[in-house]
């Protein structure tokens, strides 16, 4: 078997077994083809079933003199993560790269909007015309949901249980979550639906897409980053922000007010609670109230 035989079959699994995106597969597959292309490079001819340590270790060292280290870290953990799979088929024996580290990196804290800075924004919004309407619906749904930029696009109109007061999400890897979603934006989206969205001429195929743009067809991520710029630089305000600002945002005031890390997990839709747990550092004075509170030896 050769090396493209393997990926093919480690894509699959991928798809199948662990119901990864498209998006996330492709970039496990691009940097196993980055390894490919430095073994032709140095006329390196092995499968990756006889790969050692110290051929992958001269790889590693030539990534890193083009790469910074947080995507040498990616490269090194996407290519643990073919070995194992490897291991798993009874192809290998053992990971060639489990004694290979990755560099150390500081993690990179998110910024977030005070609730007075998210309301500036909203108020910028120009609400004389049909895409301020639905400028105001989509900032609204981001920060009220805690959604990532995908997840709001791909929302339809199908997906909204106001009665019950949730809106279904579906996240990375098709996997579907319920999130609450407050009376005041029900009530901006059904004001964007019944006096915008009805007037669109709505093309094939996005019949149930909530949020359209002026040819009624589904909104780019871009389109949503360009959005959320203009209005930045329309108040002035001085912080490089994006979507997953808004998202950030939600968590920490989630924190701030009391909610539990579990909670804003499941609410996020975060696969483990230490992807969550980033928004810890972001409100000490909150988390020393609650030792001083409740811890038994205050």
């Amino acid at each position: 078997m050769n090396w493209q035989t393997y990926i093919k079959s480690y894509q699959s699994y991928l798809k199948i077994e662990r119901g990864l995106s498209k998006n996330t597969i492709d970039n496990y597959t691009f940097d196993i083809e980055r390894l490919i292309l430095f073994l032709e490079a140095n006329h390196i001819e092995i499968s990756p079933v006889k790969i050692t340590e110290e051929t992958l270790q001269q790889f590693v060292y030539s990534v890193s003199k083009e790469v910074n280290p947080r995507s040498q870290g990616r490269i090194i953990s996407g290519l643990k993560s073919f070995f194992s799979y490897l291991i798993f088929e009874d192809y290998r024996t053992d990971n060639p790269l489990t004694l290979i580290e990755s560099p150390r990196i500081g993690r990179k804290l998110p910024d977030t909007l005070s609730l007075a800075e998210i309301d500036a924004i909203i108020d910028a919004i120009d609400l004389s015309t049909p895409e301020g309407e639905r400028n105001r619906a989509i900032l609204e749904t981001l920060y009220s949901c805690g959604l990532r930029v995908s997840e709001l696009v791909a929302l339809k109109i199908s997906d909204l249980f106001f009665e019950e007061g949730f809106v279904k999400i579906t996240g990375k890897g098709n996997k579907q979550r319920f999130v609450p979603i407050g009376s005041t934006t029900q009530k901006i989206i059904l004001d964007y639906h019944n006096l915008v969205r009805v007037h669109l001429h709505i093309q094939k195929g996005h019949e149930d897409t909530l949020f359209l743009n002026r040819r009624g067809r589904q909104l780019t991520r871009a389109m949503i980053f360009t959005i959320i710029k203009d209005l930045t630089v329309k108040i002035g305000l001085n912080k490089t922000i994006s979507p997953h600002t808004f998202r950030h945002s939600f968590a920490t005031h989630l924190l701030e007010n009391g909610a539990d890390l579990r909670s804003i997990q499941l609410m996020l839709g975060h696969e483990s609670i230490t992807t969550t747990e980033i928004y810890v550092h972001l409100d000490r004075t909150h988390l020393t109230q609650i030792m001083n509170t409740f811890h038994p030896r205050k």
